[in-house]
């Protein structure tokens, strides 16, 4: 039964996606009114309505014949950005160059994205959760469509003339975090009557990375002071002693012996000692919590928007952060003070997935054996559990100052139970789907 549902599920799609593409709004409001006359119009002895639907029908008859003459040849050129942001409207240009003889004008412009439909496995993955986690008649609002990635806009371009090239200004809104990937452009010209438009198409592959959402967040006094770091920041993502050096220098009263590099003092002549670079600075660790068994849910996108927000306040200052989290294996990813930029960090979160397949204790260890080098954690977890307090308790231990942030439904009332947060409640933050910004606004 699923497998027929899904079926029905991807003609109704296709066919909603080709009619609100090839009807012009004039032509969806025909259509309406076919059905609505030849619905009225079954019994014809009592009503006249049959002649309205064929009238209209007739209408609608000749828009689609006159797309059969619609003829021409161009080719395009798509500037698009580096990056675009999840609910941020995405603008770019695109060159429009007529190869034909004869001007076009008339011309919308419609960007073809990659078929963003489920295979049948994802599809039954979200059925069956929603069934898990939603009663049925309750008045729950169900989640937004997890597979749709963006929303496209018609760009109007203009007069064409004969192997002449205009730039069209267009702009998608993008809404979901990834690679957004172009199949091609289509221009589309309505016919005489303004119901039906024709299609030319031309494939032009491309992609952009859609970075994720972020919200604002007010000036915060991070945990943790300054650290020792030896190695200093061009080796604080190595754990352990390191024997190399920054660069060389001439040698000053009371450098150690140790330092002199003999092999230069015999070159220049003159003593040359190595410099190290060891230094004290403020090392963070944003921990993101990733497992979840649920496909596409609003939390775990969510907890990727939090700590894309605090990545991007962090790497402002001067501190280095470290994002831990675990996907295929445990990853972490070292960045701020030359190491690398928020860009950077972004990029590495607007790929992350949720973890399904591994046990939360994966995480905790990494965090742990982490937990030696940095001034402070921050963690953005996705449920308030045993496994998940228990790592809490286990760093509050080893004395390292916690942000701890919860990511919870919306509608959620019940209070946090405070547990190894207890003697420290301010650092224990419970954050709701749907007021998460306005919660963010108010910390300090």
């Amino acid at each position: 039964m699923l497998r027929v549902i899904y079926r029905l599920y991807r003609w109704s799609s296709g066919l909603r996606y080709w009619a609100v593409r090839r009807f012009t709004p004039v032509g969806l409001g025909l259509l309406v009114a076919i059905t609505v006359t030849m619905l009225m119009g079954f019994n014809i002895e009592e009503s006249v309505s049959y002649q309205a639907f064929m009238l209209l029908l007739g209408l609608l008859a000749v828009a689609i014949a006159f797309s059969w003459f619609f003829h021409m040849q161009f080719t395009i050129e798509r500037c698009l950005p580096r990056f675009g942001t999840v609910g941020v409207a995405l603008r770019y240009f695109v060159a429009v160059r007529n190869l034909g003889k004869q001007t076009q004008s008339g011309l919308a412009l419609l960007e073809n994205l990659a078929d963003a439909r489920p295979s049948f496995a994802e599809w039954k993955d979200v059925q069956l959760d929603d069934q898990k986690h939603i009663r049925p008649f309750s008045f729950v609002k169900r989640r937004a469509n997890p597979f749709k990635l963006a929303i496209t806009k018609a760009a109007t371009a203009p007069p064409l003339p004969s192997k002449q090239e205009v730039t069209v200004s267009a702009e998608l809104t993008p809404l979901r975090r990834g690679v957004l990937r172009f199949d091609g452009v289509t221009l589309a010209r309505p016919d005489p009557l303004g119901l039906f438009r024709s299609f030319v198409r031309t494939p032009a592959p491309q992609s952009v990375l859609i970075l994720p959402k972020r919200y604002y967040l007010p000036p915060i006094a991070m945990p943790g002071s300054m650290k020792y770091q030896q190695g200093g920041v061009a080796l604080a993502s190595n754990i352990g002693q390191s024997d190399e050096f920054v660069s060389l220098r001439e040698y000053r009263r009371g450098d150690p012996m140790r330092h002199i590099h003999w092999r230069s003092w015999a070159k220049t002549g003159k003593p040359i000692v190595k410099e190290f670079e060891d230094e004290f600075f403020v090392r963070h660790a944003l921990v993101l919590d990733t497992f979840t068994d649920r496909p596409h849910t609003e939390q775990f996108e969510e907890a990727v928007s939090v700590a894309s927000s605090f990545a991007c306040t962090i790497l402002t200052q001067e501190s280095l952060l470290d994002l831990l989290f675990v996907g295929a294996q445990a990853y972490c990813f070292t960045a701020g003070r030359g190491l690398a930029h928020a860009d950077q960090m972004l990029e590495i979160l607007a790929s992350v997935r949720p973890s399904s397949d591994k046990p939360f204790a994966s995480l905790e260890t990494l965090v742990l054996n982490h937990s030696s080098t940095v001034n402070g954690v921050i963690c953005v977890l996705l449920a308030w559990d045993e496994a998940r307090q228990q790592l809490v308790a286990k760093l509050k231990s080893l004395g390292l100052p916690l942000l701890v942030f919860v990511i919870r439904d919306a509608g959620e009332k019940n209070p946090l139970d405070h547990g190894p947060m207890r003697d420290d409640p301010e650092h224990l933050h419970s954050l709701e789907i749907g007021r998460i910004e306005e919660q963010l606004a108010r910390l300090v």
